[in-house]
């Protein structure tokens, strides 16, 4: 599987801060849970591959 493979999968996902100072990602599919946890640095680092991504994702469909 890569990143082009699409996939009909219904997940919910949730962001937010911990009571540990961490950001966790919560995402849930088919019953599978999957809390991960990140320092507030690190989720600025993937706040901005997101941003770089979507600007990406425009050039494509543009």
């Amino acid at each position: 599987m890569s990143i082009n493979t699409e996939r009909n999968i219904e997940a919910n996902m949730q962001i937010g801060p911990t009571d540990a100072g961490m950001v966790r990602l919560f995402i849930e599919a088919d019953g599978i849970e999957i809390p991960m946890d990140f320092h507030p640095e690190e989720a600025e680092e993937i706040a901005e591959e997101i941003r770089a991504a979507a600007q990406a994702a425009r050039l494509v469909k543009g």
